[in-house]
């Protein structure tokens, strides 16, 4: 009784470990071999991607020609930080052009291998420009707007085909940070002598389910952030904390760039981090020497300071403060980050540039803006101060209004005499000659005349 009650189960065990087994053989895994692929030898390209993109003209369309553009796989899902999208660029190596297809086509890379030479039949497919970005794939319609959306899976074979032709090795274009707006976006690229953010180490790649923008930095702390998926499957690793390589897919989203790599094997950061580059010093040779409120063009104000030094030196950190009036409070700052200011040479801050350019005949160097401390109406107070706080110079007397004082050029200028070579913390009004409307303390009733009474940018 109980053997022949134990041969139906033991069946029907057999059969349910061969169904398991045929399902746990089915099931997709990114480790997979790439498979066998079938390849196309009839198709061939007979339009270029520039002249694809030339079709578009700022709305989405469907393409209704025949026509057909190849190029080589550079982007892979392998790893999961790319979805939904296959790039392609126009030659193995310095390419001219790339371009990117969205599919709707879970583990492409098991048919659409980098490297792979594929060909694209463009008839029936939209194109559009998202961001900046030119796309072609399906269509995707919201509230009456179409644009470019994911080709369905089973359409993506009667456009995309692999061609017969040897895969290709693609071979990254090496780039400087510097050097991001003259390389083709979309292609592959590889930047060396880079790291992450000093802010950043510690840190996984990416937020769990969220993109993620993390920040590279080269040795010059030139910067660009790169892309990673919350979805990849390195998104929990920690960012790594030397310096060196990284290879991937340069992007350019509405002039903004980003780099997006296919697998943690894209970056090989195997030196030692860059030494901080320190650019921020201290100098008594920089100081005011022109500053201007003229009596018929009050929007033609500028300021004036001077390296008297032989040396170019960086402004990194360096500021301009007003005190307005009697004010113990600061009014308003400039920030001179972003400049240098070559040995023997100006640089001249306007509060107008516009007006500016127009009464003086050339640009200034920087532009201040209204109520900046170069917009000052000739009664108030400024301080040139170094990226340690220190007060390298100054012009007037925090806490006094300078109306009716030796520390006065309304409607007229301050000119710093020519023998003064560095800067002062503490005013002198022996180093200055001052003309206004008032012609107090020791200055000159002289109101001046833009641009005939006024030097900028004419130091020696």
């Amino acid at each position: 009784m109980n053997s022949l009650f134990l041969i139906p189960i033991n069946k029907g065990l057999c059969w349910l470990l061969l169904v398991l087994f045929v399902v746990m053989s089915c099931v997709n895994d990114r480790d997979f071999d790439i498979l066998n692929k079938t390849c196309n030898t009839d198709l061939k390209a007979n339009t270029s991607f520039s002249d694809i993109k030339g079709l578009y003209t700022g709305e989405t369309i469907q393409i209704h020609e025949d026509l057909i553009i190849e190029g080589y796989v550079v982007s892979s899902d392998v790893t999961g930080n790319f979805f939904g999208v296959l790039h392609f660029q126009d030659t193995p190596s310095n390419p001219t052009e790339a371009f990117q297809i969205e599919i709707d086509l879970r583990d492409s890379h098991l048919f659409f291998a980098v490297g792979d030479n594929i060909r694209i039949k463009l008839k029936g497919l939209y194109l559009g420009k998202s961001k900046g970005v030119y796309k072609i794939g399906g269509v995707f319609t919201s509230f009456g707007n179409i644009s470019v959306g994911r080709l369905p899976s089973n359409a993506v074979f009667e456009h995309v085909f692999v061609s017969c032709d040897d895969k290709q090795d693609i071979v990254p274009t090496i780039i400087d940070i510097s050097e991001l707006a003259i390389i083709t976006a979309g292609s592959l690229v590889e930047i060396n002598n880079v790291e992450f953010f000093q802010d950043e180490l510690g840190l996984s790649f990416a937020v769990e389910k969220k993109e993620t923008l993390r920040l590279l930095v080269d040795c010059d702390d030139n910067e660009i952030e790169i892309r990673n998926s919350g979805y990849s499957d390195f998104q929990a690793n920690l960012v790594p904390e030397g310096s060196g390589s990284i290879i991937g897919l340069l992007i350019n989203e509405n002039n903004e760039f980003y780099i997006q790599i296919r697998a943690l094997e894209d970056i090989s950061f195997t030196n030692e981090r860059c030494e901080d580059v320190i650019d921020e010093f201290t100098s008594q040779a920089i100081f005011f020497t022109e500053l201007a409120d003229p009596h018929n063009k009050a929007k033609a104000r500028f300021i004036e300071i001077y390296n008297a030094s032989d040396t170019l030196l960086s402004l990194n950190s360096w500021q301009i403060v007003r005190y307005t009036n009697a004010s113990l409070e600061v009014s308003s700052s400039l920030d001179l980050s972003a400049y240098n200011i070559a040995g023997k040479s100006t640089l001249v801050v306007a509060a107008n540039t516009e007006e500016f350019l127009n009464v003086y005949g050339f640009s200034p160097d920087v532009m201040g803006g209204s109520n900046s401390p170069a917009d000052s109406n000739g009664d108030d107070n400024l301080q040139l101060i170094d990226p340690f706080g220190t007060v390298i110079d100054v012009f007037g007397v925090v806490g006094v209004d300078g109306s009716g004082t030796d520390h006065e050029f309304e409607d007229g200028r301050a000119f710093r005499k020519l023998e003064v070579k560095t800067g002062n913390s503490s005013y002198t009004i022996t180093e200055w000659v001052l003309y206004n409307d008032t012609g107090g303390e020791g200055t000159i009733n002289e109101p001046q005349i833009a641009p005939e009474d006024y030097t900028p940018k004419a130091r020696e």
